[in-house]
């Protein structure tokens, strides 16, 4: 019996889908191969991605709530309020088929396959500028040897002569209700219409397999943590011809050393002394390029006041254009003092208050030269 899925994720049947999704993301990153090197951690992250592909689905969640794990791999169809009474003698296919409706596929209809979900680790770089990674997976594909046939080859499938191929039988049933005819799925040939005397050697006569694949990714610039990227028809191969269904690849992004993104921003704090903030300076802001950009501080900066070096900050996701690295003033007060600056500070306040005897908040040449001074012993 799997594990319970929640139990996997470590979370309870009360928490939110956002909290399901936290916890998948805390975990995968925990067990991805690429960053545990532990013998069970591939299996640990098959797990992983198998209960959050359950549980971040609403209908399949509410499935599992109700059924555990044959409520999610039985593959039955959920539209009929009566469904998951087969084990009860047959009770959802009496009422199902007693009201017009039917609860049971016939084996061989084309079905969908599943898709599948995992994610992939990003440097903070990577996901601004975009990249092409290259993802290991394992899915469900058709059979090589077969074909998805089901038979050996050289040998072919023969229709089945108790139902005519159509994968279901009619059967007359007496109730409560008085007698009926229900239809109900061929045990003769497994509701799949068709007989294989050779079953298949190399997937048992199901016609699928599981096979590791290698493909490329492309990582779209800009993208941010959490963000899924789709790639159509790479899920799990689909049963008697159904399409494949869909790679869902969540993006795991890397925190930066000095910029913390916001959208289409990068936030720099940057940090000033007084001098610099009161007199103004020039400073060259790190860039995610590696090259240097020349921001203008302005005279009289005050602590939190945002600045912008506009046009480098993440690529728009889809279009032109580029965010700002927007700039935070951290203006520091220093805590230790030589004499020789707390000097100049003490006649810097004095000429600021208007009490300097030589009256220097009259002449601004000065008081600059002052505040120029404290700068460079500051620096």
């Amino acid at each position: 019996m799997p594990e319970d899925y929640y139990k996997v994720l470590g979370v309870t049947k009360s928490d939110s889908q956002e909290d399901i999704r936290k916890a998948f993301r805390r975990k995968a990153m925990d067990y991805h191969p690429d960053r545990n090197k532990s013998a069970d951690a591939p299996e640990k992250f098959k797990e992983i991605n198998e209960a959050y592909q359950v549980l971040s689905d609403s209908q399949k969640r509410a499935q599992y709530d109700q059924f555990g794990h044959a409520g999610v791999n039985g593959g039955r169809n959920t539209g009929s309020p009566f469904e998951g009474f087969e084990t009860f003698g047959g009770f959802g296919d009496i009422f199902d088929s007693f009201f017009g409706g039917s609860s049971r596929r016939t084996g061989n209809q084309a079905t969908r396959g599943d898709d599948i979900y995992t994610s992939i680790n990003l440097t903070f770089e990577e996901a601004v500028f975009g990249i092409e990674k290259t993802l290991q997976i394992a899915r469900i594909e058709s059979c090589d040897n077969c074909k998805g046939t089901r038979a050996e080859p050289g040998t072919s499938p023969t229709k089945c002569t108790s139902c005519n191929g159509s994968g279901q039988v009619r059967r007359s049933q007496q109730s409560v209700f008085g007698q009926f005819t229900q239809v109900v799925g061929c045990s003769s040939c497994e509701a799949t219409g068709q007989i294989v005397s050779s079953p298949c050697k190399e997937c048992a006569g199901v016609g699928l397999n599981r096979a590791n694949r290698s493909t490329s990714i492309e990582i779209p610039q800009g993208i941010e943590n959490g963000m899924q990227v789709r790639l159509t028809g790479w899920g799990n191969h689909g049963k008697n011809g159904g399409p494949a269904g869909n790679l869902y690849v969540e993006t795991i992004v890397e925190d930066h050393a000095i910029f913390i993104r916001r959208k289409f921003d990068l936030i720099y704090e940057l940090t000033l002394n007084m001098a610099e903030a009161a007199i103004g300076t020039e400073i060259l802001i790190p860039t995610l390029e590696g090259k240097d950009h020349p921001l203008k501080i302005p005279s009289g900066t005050q602590p939190g006041d945002i600045l912008s070096v506009k046009s480098k900050g993440v690529p728009h996701l889809r279009g032109n254009g580029r965010g700002d690295i927007k700039v935070i003033a951290d203006v520091q007060t220093p805590v230790k003092l030589s004499k020789y600056q707390r000097d100049l500070l003490e006649e810097l306040n004095k000429s600021l208050k208007g009490e300097s005897p030589d009256n220097l908040s009259d002449n601004k040449s000065n008081d600059n030269n002052l505040i120029n001074k404290i700068k460079d012993v500051l620096s």
